[in-house]
């Protein structure tokens, strides 16, 4: 017989599997734990735990998926075009939107490299360009500036590691290098 309700299940599974009384006394333990065992560690948490708590998990763990991240990515990106990349001083990343540097000659290749995600197997991008058009002036001005394009750079996590999703910007850089070489 198959349960086809969730009463016949309910039956089925108190005669078959487990009996109501289990479940009674796993509600009862899940009770004590709440209100004696959690309810005291609670009271034992200081506002400055939460703060340090916030800190940690903003700041520190923030910084190492960001370290991580660039790690990967640029160590990807060295080997694909065999060239050094710098990250860009605090002045660049504020008036022209580049985060990292590739020097070829005097002039600049600027690089962003800006995360993605997939929900549901479709990439979530709206933030990323609208973010995108609105740092194309500062973008053309760095390359008046500088002789060099700004190019992004989209990465992914796949697995448990960071990988470059656009990867037919490596032809474009390449062909940016050739250019500023030439």
């Amino acid at each position: 017989m198959c349960p086809k309700t969730l009463d016949e299940w309910r039956k089925y599974y108190f005669a078959n599997v487990k009996p109501e009384e289990h479940i009674v006394e796993l509600g009862k333990r899940l009770y004590v734990k709440i209100t004696e065992v959690i309810q005291s560690e609670v009271a034992e948490i200081t506002e400055e735990d939460c703060i340090k708590y916030m800190k940690q998990l903003v700041i520190d763990r923030t910084f190492l998926g960001y370290e991580t991240e660039i790690q990967t990515v640029y160590g990807q990106l060295e080997g694909l075009l065999d060239v050094k990349i710098q990250p860009a001083p605090d002045k660049w990343d504020r008036l022209y939107n580049v985060d990292f540097f590739v020097k070829v000659g005097d002039s600049y290749i600027g690089l962003q490299i800006k995360p993605i995600s997939f929900n549901g197997g479709t990439i979530q991008l709206p933030e990323i360009f609208k973010e995108k058009s609105i740092q194309e002036e500062t973008h053309r001005q760095f390359t008046e500036m500088y002789g060099g394009k700004v190019f992004y750079i989209y990465s992914f996590k796949n697995g448990q590691k960071k990988e470059i999703y656009n990867m037919d910007v490596i032809d474009e850089i390449r062909n940016e290098l050739i250019r500023l070489r030439s």
